[in-house]
């Protein structure tokens, strides 16, 4: 016989996607939220986005070639999506110098320390972000004034996000309905008229990328709905219980970065549960302690730290919550 049969491993057929693809694919559903960002933050939301792009692409080359010394992989998306989204992550004021720390501590310690893309367990641009947040709190925490994109760099003037204003109003005894009257109005929020990161002021936006990336099913919808659902909940329970004491669900979903870390950072393929029931467990979880963080902890907003905790569960999810196996018997 001269037919020569070749015999492989499955999987047999490939769909076409990749992981070069889908990252480039992530990448283009932030495009709205960026120009957003632009236009809100003008000069400000450049350089910080320039510079921690940059410096993830620059650190990564450096530690997989000369530290590592492995093939270097700069060129997968990840590195750009990780710069992108710390970048989403802090003030649009915030010195050169700290991005470029929060760049080496997401790429080293977030991503590289694991053995690079695919073995990580936390988001590497969270990893980042919360070290940014403990080691420079008034820096981090010092949001620029939207004036558009005539807005400058370093000399800007600042102000506090919705939720810090209400965390602070209800802390000093004022009532829920006349803080209300010192935020923006539910629209203003959506369309990203309000201080505070620049991906968590493009509530629109986000929704379009949100929409694209599930049309070109590079993420499906349980992590996104679980995580906005259970805030909703949770959030809607405790303001029809107390109203003034307790902000509405519209408010928790618009401000802070929860639909950020809903559609961009919650979803993140690595860092994620792999059954569709287990993304809702995770997303339900991380929408629990966001709320619980935000209404009962000190700290205005929480998703960031929900959703690093929660990415510590999901090897224990991935055990206990998986689909049966073809054939296997039921007990």
């Amino acid at each position: 016989m001269n037919t020569k049969v070749l015999v492989a491993p499955s999987p047999h057929v490939h769909s076409g996607d990749s992981i070069q693809k889908n990252m480039y694919g992530v990448v283009f559903a932030m495009l709205p939220a960026l120009l957003f960002s632009f236009f809100y933050f003008g000069l400000g939301a450049l350089v910080v986005t320039l510079t921690a792009v940059a410096s993830c692409y620059l650190f990564e080359f450096l530690i997989q070639k000369y530290i590592l010394k492995t093939e270097v992989t700069i060129n997968d998306g990840s590195a750009l999506i990780t710069g992108i989204l710390l970048a989403f992550n802090v003030p649009s004021n915030l010195p050169i110098w700290i991005i470029m720390i929060g760049a080496l501590v997401a790429i080293g310690i977030g991503k590289m320390t694991f053995g690079g893309l695919g073995n990580n367990v936390f988001n590497p641009a969270l990893v980042g972000r919360v070290f940014l947040l403990i080691s420079f709190p008034v820096q981090m925490t010092s949001w620029p004034v939207s004036k558009g994109l005539t807005s400058g760099y370093i000399d800007v003037e600042t102000g506090a996000t919705p939720l810090a204003i209400i965390k602070e109003g209800l802390k000093s005894g004022q009532s829920l309905s006349s803080l209300m009257d010192k935020i923006p109005s539910n629209m203003d929020m959506f369309l990203g008229n309000m201080g505070g990161s620049m991906g968590e002021i493009a509530g629109a936006a986000l929704v379009l990328g949100l929409i694209y990336m599930l049309i070109r099913k590079i993420i499906t919808w349980h992590i996104p709905v679980a995580v906005i659902g259970s805030v909703a909940i949770l959030t809607g329970i405790l303001h029809m219980a107390d109203p003034e004491a307790y902000a509405g669900p519209v408010f928790h979903i618009l401000t802070g970065g929860l639909l950020l870390g809903a559609i961009f950072m919650a979803t993140d393929y690595v860092t994620s549960p792999m059954s569709n029931k287990g993304m809702i467990i995770y997303g339900v979880g991380i929408g629990v302690l966001t709320v619980v963080i935000r209404v009962f902890g000190a700290y205005p907003e929480g998703v960031s730290f929900a959703i690093l905790i929660m990415n510590a569960f999901v090897p224990l999810i991935n055990v206990y919550v998986k689909p049966k196996r073809f054939g296997e018997k039921r007990k």
